[in-house]
């Protein structure tokens, strides 16, 4: 079958928006086409079509999602004008911690566990390209210098770890005002470590 996406339909891009809202609600371990095309007000027959299978409509759905991190991305990285890491890193987390992106984020930290545990399954690779895409954003809010020495990859690794991290403890707590503190605290040693450099 022809793929659908170098020039989707309008109808496969509204399906498309609906099931991402469906995903952000119910998950996509357990998702099922049929009810899923009840809910949207289609057919399994229609999205077979428009997807290939659920392997193509769950590709579809992590790559929908993968648009919103990069429109945040696009937002923080101008490497012609940096931010520095960490108020890059504070920015990002002060968006990872609003209430109304939990979804998406529930979402993504479901896909990223399912890429390192079922790597043939349509969520191949999506752990590894997640982090590619946090390491090369972060390191287009260095300055030049630091992003260029080794220590500058080390220090946007680390910087991805902390953020990482907290958001999985917040995902599994909600206690935002603790997982907050202790992002600010590391981020703050992150600073001092930078000296000059940010």
């Amino acid at each position: 079958m022809p793929s659908k996406t170098a020039n989707p339909s309008a109808r496969r891009t509204e399906l498309l928006e609906a099931a991402y809202q469906y995903a952000l609600r119910h998950g996509l371990a357990d998702l099922s086409l049929r009810p899923l095309a009840e809910a949207i007000g289609s057919s399994t027959r229609v999205l077979m079509f428009l997807f290939g299978n659920k392997d193509g409509l769950v590709r579809a759905l992590l790559e929908r999602a993968r648009t919103e991190e990069l429109a945040l991305m696009a937002r923080l990285s101008q490497p012609e004008r940096p931010v520095g890491l960490t108020t890059a890193a504070q920015q990002v987390w002060a968006w990872l911690a609003v209430d109304e992106h939990r979804p998406l984020l529930r979402l993504w930290a479901e896909a990223y566990a399912r890429s390192l545990v079922d790597p043939d399954g349509p969520w191949a690779g999506f752990a590894r390209s997640t982090v590619e895409d946090w390491l090369d954003v972060l390191a287009g809010c260095q300055l030049r210098a630091e992003r260029e020495a080794g220590e500058g990859v080390v220090r946007r690794t680390l910087t991805l770890a902390v953020l990482r991290g907290a958001l999985l403890d917040l995902l599994a707590t909600g206690d935002e005002k603790r997982v907050t503190g202790a992002v600010h605290q590391q981020l703050a040693l992150l600073r001092g470590a930078e000296g000059t450099g940010d």
